[in-house]
């Protein structure tokens, strides 16, 4: 049972009415040791929180939620948030040019197609055809998971290291603990997360595990309900479709590590290629590691 909050982390471990929430403190250092528990947390869209979830994130040291949705997810389904304290709310963009107008239009299912959906072209509503053909051509210009993170790290370099910054202004006095987000918590929040723990040296098999890990807890009732959604906006049911939608494959990560050492050397040089400056990174390790 949570307690009231101290001047010491509480270290949460579930917000009812997610799947995929998780603290990302106890992952193993290569120099040994582990990160530090109550300090950075990530999990899929916070809409879905129940009364008792709300009771739990009013009472973690969370106090910066980071969302990296496009707009029209944030409209579709909106963050609940407790009201008994101030949460700051962050919101970042990370998908640029065609990957964010063919991700944009996934998201925008017909009229009806699922509750709290946004809207998509009357023909598509009309026409179950037109819906489908739709669909397929914007699947079609959605990349693998690999290429779409390696997309994101072209652009994203400047919202990344923002949640590094936050990550590190965090205190124990008062809860500023950082929760991100996206609408799955796999991808953009994957991305996020990884820069981050290997930037404060977690070791990478354990960054690739973490990432793998969303795969499982959206599985049951959060994939299915996203895939019956899909399916009844025109979606053809496929393996790809079902990766992207719901799975975290080991590759995708690695691709996305990879091309960060290729071009960076590493994620704290990637991290600072987007402005996080070399105090920012002593304190962003200090803040994880201590």
């Amino acid at each position: 049972m949570l307690t009231a909050m101290t001047s010491l982390p509480i270290t949460t471990t579930t917000l009812d009415g997610t799947h995929n929430f998780r603290d990302l403190g106890g992952l193993p250092l290569s120099d040994g040791g582990t990160t530090r528990p109550g300090v950075f947390f990530r999990s899929e869209a916070l809409n879905t929180l129940t009364a008792e979830g709300e009771a739990q994130l009013a009472a973690s040291p969370i106090g910066v939620v980071v969302d990296f949705r496009m707009d029209a997810e944030r409209e579709a389904a909106p963050d609940v948030l407790p009201t008994s304290r101030p949460f700051q709310v962050v919101n970042l963009s990370v998908m640029q040019g065609a990957l964010a107008g063919a991700a944009q239009a996934a998201f925008a299912a017909p009229p009806g197609a699922a509750a709290g959906s946004g809207a998509a072209p009357d023909a598509a509503v009309t026409d179950p055809a037109a819906t489908k053909k739709m669909m397929e051509q914007v699947l079609a210009q959605i990349p693998s998971l690999g290429d779409m993170y390696v997309s994101m790290l072209g652009g994203g370099a400047a919202a990344f290291a923002e949640v590094a910054r936050l990550v590190a202004a965090s205190t124990d006095d008062a809860p500023t603990a950082v929760l991100i987000h996206c609408t799955a918590g796999k991808d953009r929040t994957g991305v996020s997360a990884a820069l981050i723990l290997e930037a404060v040296g977690v070791e990478r098999a354990a960054v690739v595990a973490d990432y793998a890990s969303s795969a499982a807890n959206l599985a049951g009732p959060w994939a299915d309900g996203m895939l019956a959604m899909m399916k009844k906006m025109g979606a053809p049911e496929s393996p790809a479709l079902v990766e992207l939608v719901t799975g975290t494959p080991a590759a995708a990560m690695e691709q996305a590590l990879a091309w960060v050492d290729k071009n960076h050397g590493s994620c704290a040089a990637y991290l600072q290629s987007g402005g996080l400056t070399d105090a920012q990174l002593a304190a962003l390790r200090a803040r994880l590691t201590a």
